[in-house]
């Protein structure tokens, strides 16, 4: 199944499945398909964060962000991700993707993502940051969230340590010269 078919597919799914609030938990069990795999017999690296981008685009339309996006002509930005493998995900096996809202600050919002087998094995995990953009740049959370009606998300929440940490190597990431 081509990624095309996998977006039609998780967004019949999010139609299908109706609203979610923010910060809820989205479970999938999904396959390993063979264009998912790379040379070395498993599923590429660069599919995880793929699949994650799929179950990013049900999130956006079961929790009506989605719709906020089109109507005020903002677009969505990832503004980054770090993800750790620690056991390959084989030909045709099975497992579950889950993907929540974990943490936001003024303008962005970090998702947690994690792979897991089977047998519950976390398989990779990891961390995807983005925001809506607007004319004038990054659009303030708590005004996109007032348009979805998501007054209940807690933006004062301090960030969990793993973001936090990311944030910081992040930092030194861009800040380093060759």
């Amino acid at each position: 199944m081509n990624l095309y078919l996998r977006l039609l597919w998780s967004l019949l799914r999010a139609w299908r499945l109706g609203p979610l609030r923010a910060g809820a938990t989205l479970e999938r069990q999904l396959r390993v398909l063979p264009n998912d795999l790379d040379i070395n017999g498993h599923m590429n690296n660069g599919r995880y964060l793929t699949v994650v981008d799929l179950m990013l685009i049900e999130y956006f339309a079961r929790t009506g962000f989605g719709r906020v996006l089109m109507r005020q002509g903002w677009r969505p930005m990832a503004g980054g991700s770090f993800i750790s493998y620690r056991r390959g995900l084989q030909p045709l096996q099975s497992y579950t993707l889950r993907f929540r809202l974990d943490a936001a600050d003024d303008r962005w919002n970090y998702m947690r993502f994690e792979f897991v087998s089977a047998t519950g094995e976390i398989c990779a995990a990891g961390y995807m940051k983005g925001a809506a953009v607007g004319r004038d740049g990054l659009v303030p959370n708590a005004r996109s969230y007032a348009l979805m009606g998501e007054h209940g998300f807690d933006l004062t929440t301090p960030l969990p340590a793993p973001v936090r940490d990311w944030l910081s190597a992040e930092r030194g990431v861009i800040g380093a010269a060759w």
